[in-house]
């Protein structure tokens, strides 16, 4: 694309709004496209850009002030100068494209950009990942740990595993879709597509998912509209495998959200049973109906609860064959689709999203049946709110086990190797960090 005087401030606009990070970045982005009218290659010249920065920012805001003898940021890494740097880094446009747009001075300090060898610079700029969630993450992680790991040993993972996350979280998310095995087969989507000379697959670990490779819209397409389709990362359709509820089953979706993995749990019951999909934000249940609508399921339930232990919660106290709890957490496992998370993430908040995990296991746990199983999933690669989270109830309540994760996926017939937990990784699976922890119920 051609690069104009027009589309360079566009772009440094739209970042100047983006940059405090007091929102997340597509929220933003999508308030500048409301309020500037402008064309669709400008629009895709400016998300690029925007999500191509937030992926590179460490490097970018080093390229920035590099020779400023000060070495503050506020003076040389302005919005212009980090547009210029990643076009020149990352963009694959030549320093002939850009220096038109060039101000005095700007083109030798661009050469200096250009010819920065990023493997030289230390692992935090390399990886892409603040210095705070590389010391998190230097505890010990289920990326490279063994089953009988505590990640409250001596054991660390290693700098060359945390640069492969970090350069597999640089890439950008392929775009995953599950079939409502409710309403048809993947077998018969894929086909749909594939004559439409979409660039599908089959996903390799989920028997009901394809992976799109060039991301088209699917907001009107018929398959979409006819409920057939849903956006889901192959990750999180692993979570209802290891759910597995059976069809008369009662189950509770505990942080159902908008409702993704409670259409999928419906459809795998074949709309018999009950589930109830809770959540503490009505926004976010509201944006389940219309998807329900579509679904043709009639065993879903939502409902809106005050916290994790509301009067709905305490009501149905034993009584439940499944429980998922998606929970709150950093969302760090989402860095390809939502880079600007690691900065808006800090290591206090990762302290109260913990508080929070352990409050929800406990009061989602007193639901259970003798013999019911529960599956805690986030998605986040942090052990501190993965295996932390459930080593802990584990020694409070020794009425539950641990059931291995791979144990159960063999079970499902997937062909995706785990040990007691299931840890996804970008690097290692081409999906997004996801953990999960199968729990179950024993006599007291």
């Amino acid at each position: 694309m051609l690069l104009t005087e027009y589309r360079l401030d566009l772009v440094t606009h739209a970042l100047r709004l983006v940059l405090p990070l007091e929102h997340p970045a597509d929220s933003t982005l999508r308030y500048f496209f409301q309020q500037e009218r402008i064309g669709s290659n400008e629009r895709a010249l400016v998300a690029e850009t925007m999500f191509g920065v937030l992926r590179h920012l460490l490097f970018l805001e080093h390229a920035c002030t590099m020779n400023n003898p000060a070495g503050e940021s506020s003076a040389g890494a302005t919005p212009r100068r980090v547009v210029l740097a990643y076009w020149t880094k990352f963009s694959g446009y030549n320093l002939r494209e850009i220096t038109p747009l060039l101000k005095r001075d700007e083109a030798d300090w661009l050469k200096q950009v250009k010819g920065i060898n990023i493997a030289e610079l230390p692992l935090a700029i390399q990886a892409e990942l603040p210095q705070w969630v590389i010391d998190h993450l230097r505890v010990g992680s289920a990326l490279d740990a063994t089953p009988n790991d505590k990640i409250t040993s001596d054991k660390t993972i290693s700098d060359e595993t945390i640069l492969e996350l970090g350069h597999s979280m640089q890439q950008p998310a392929a775009l995953d879709i599950r079939v409502n095995t409710h309403l048809a087969n993947r077998d018969e989507v894929l086909q749909l597509m594939l004559a439409e000379g979409m660039n599908a697959q089959a996903t390799p670990y989920s028997p009901i998912g394809i992976r799109l490779k060039d991301k088209p819209s699917l907001t009107r397409h018929p398959l979409f509209l006819s409920g057939k389709i849903e956006v889901q990362d192959e990750g999180s359709q692993l979570l209802g495998f290891l759910l597995s509820p059976k069809r008369n089953d009662m189950v509770v979706d505990f942080c159902a959200g908008s409702g993704g993995k409670t259409l999928m749990l419906g459809a795998m019951m074949n709309s018999q049973g009950r589930i109830y999909a809770w959540d503490t934000s009505e926004k976010r249940l509201a944006n389940l109906k219309p998807r329900l609508k579509r679904s043709g399921l009639s065993n879903l339930h939502p409902q809106l609860i005050a916290h994790e232990n509301d009067t709905k919660v305490k009501r149905l106290a034993g009584k439940i064959d499944r429980v998922l709890i998606d929970s709150p957490c950093s969302g760090l496992g989402t860095l390809r689709r939502n880079p600007d998370i690691k900065f808006r993430q800090s290591p206090q908040s990762v302290i109260e999203l913990t508080h929070k995990q352990t409050a929800i296991l406990a009061a989602a746990s007193k639901l259970l049946k003798v013999g019911g199983r529960l599956v805690y999933a986030t998605c986040s690669f942090l052990p501190q709110e993965n295996q932390a989270i459930v080593e802990n109830f584990l020694a409070q309540h020794p009425d539950f086990i641990l059931r291995p994760a791979g144990e159960i996926l063999a079970q499902q017939k997937i062909p995706l190797k785990a040990d007691n937990y299931l840890q996804l990784s970008p690097q290692m699976h081409n999906t997004d960090g996801f953990f999960a922890a199968v729990l179950e119920r024993q006599k007291p």
